[in-house]
């Protein structure tokens, strides 16, 4: 069957097509897996999650290998691909939390110009765009993690991790 015949589930894509959806949902996993790792709000049992305090740096190693240990156990991945997903996550960590703590800076400087006497708009302005910079920063490495991440994964594991993205991601919409 060619690309453009059609199934019982109605017309194919091209294989390329289907491969790049399943690294996109592969690169969202592991970009849940960091970003999860420096922003989850410790609702929902995850009383020690990054976002419940100040993140030292075993606390943060403790999260990140508590996602690690999620996504690898969900994929039926190896201790070898487990331990190295951990590094990955212990190390996007390591860079975004700095920028979580200038961000709230930010939001504080924030408050400080809205409460003024009077509207700086350069100023207002000025911080809008630092604030566009610490999310352009987080955003390269939150990617530059999901990359990592996929390379760990074999094509099924991608796929069935996509698979249950895809099913969880249901619930939410």
């Amino acid at each position: 069957m060619n690309a453009t015949e059609t199934s019982p589930r109605g017309p194919r894509r091209p294989s390329f097509l289907r491969r790049w959806r399943v690294a996109g949902l592969v690169a969202v996993a592991a970009g849940a897996l960091a970003l999860g790792a420096c922003s989850y709000g410790g609702h929902r049992g995850w009383h020690d999650g990054p976002m419940s305090g100040q993140m030292d740096p075993e606390r943060a190693a403790r999260f990140a290998e508590r996602m690690a240990d999620r996504v690898v156990s969900a994929i039926d991945g190896t201790p070898e691909q487990k331990q190295r997903i951990q590094g990955i996550a212990q190390a996007a960590m390591t860079d975004l939390v700095p920028l979580r703590e200038q961000a709230r800076a930010a939001r504080r400087d924030g408050i400080a110009l809205l409460s003024a006497a009077t509207i700086d708009r350069g100023a207002i302005e000025a911080l809008r765009a630092k604030q566009m910079g610490l999310a352009d920063g987080a955003s390269k490495r939150l990617a530059q993690a999901m990359a990592d991440t996929a390379e760990v994964l074999t094509p099924e594991q991608r796929t069935k991790l996509a698979e249950r993205m895809q099913n969880r991601a249901g619930r939410w919409s």
